[in-house]
């Protein structure tokens, strides 16, 4: 047996027009609604499951938590680009040891950001031209397939309507001839109920003749 979240129905909005006609019968239906509990908690088995952003990438996810949880972001730490002597005068040989060993450190922190710059100017502008052209290209796919779902989406309803018009159609013939017939079954009702009051008449009528004859 299918299971009945499964079920898809469909509501015939092209067709049903009572409470447009019965407003008071909109009112029942929202009332209705309202006392209907709790949407279900399961997802239709149609809708996809969830997806995790960056997954696989635990710094973006970081990120991500930070700004949804409304957290500032962490000031840039400014020591790292310092050159602190040693504090103490003049100095011990392990206090100095680390101050050399921070100035290699920032010394070669600049070589390399001046090779990057050194390569952002030679390749950067390529680079970025490259860059925009795959995002135009992908702009355009996203926009072809918004396009061709809209498309899909007018056809589904064009198509949903012209179903519910014409089985409307129908339905509307078949609650007219339903009428007719209880209208029928109601006026043979109504005769036979008069034609017993007849008969019931006739009855004491001859009985009455037959007791003045026996007089």
């Amino acid at each position: 047996m299918s299971n009945p979240e499964a079920l898809i129905f469909d509501s015939l909005p092209y067709y049903d027009n009572d409470t447009e006609n019965y407003p008071e019968l909109q009112d029942k239906v929202v009332r209705e609604l309202a006392k209907a509990g709790r949407p279900p908690t399961a997802l239709h088995p149609k809708v996809p499951p969830p997806f995790e952003l960056f997954s696989n990438n635990p710094v973006l996810k970081a990120e991500l938590a930070r700004v949804e949880s409304h957290e500032p972001f962490p000031a840039l730490d400014t020591v790292r680009y310092q050159l602190p002597a040693p504090t103490s005068r003049p100095g011990s040989d392990e206090e100095w040891q680390r101050a050399l060993k921070n100035a290699y450190a920032q010394l070669e922190n600049q070589r390399i950001r001046q090779t990057n710059v050194s390569l952002l100017q030679t390749y950067g502008a390529n680079a970025w031209k490259i860059h925009n052209y795959r995002l135009e290209s992908t702009a355009k796919l996203v926009e072809k397939a918004l396009e061709d779902l809209k498309e899909l989406t007018v056809e589904v309803n064009r198509n949903r309507k012209n179903h519910q018009t014409r089985v409307g159609q129908q339905l509307t013939a078949l609650e007219t001839r339903w009428t007719e017939l209880i209208s029928n079954v109601l006026q043979i009702e109504l005769a036979n109920v008069a034609m017993e009051m007849e008969i019931k008449n006739v009855e004491e009528r001859e009985a009455e003749l037959a007791a003045l004859a026996k007089g």
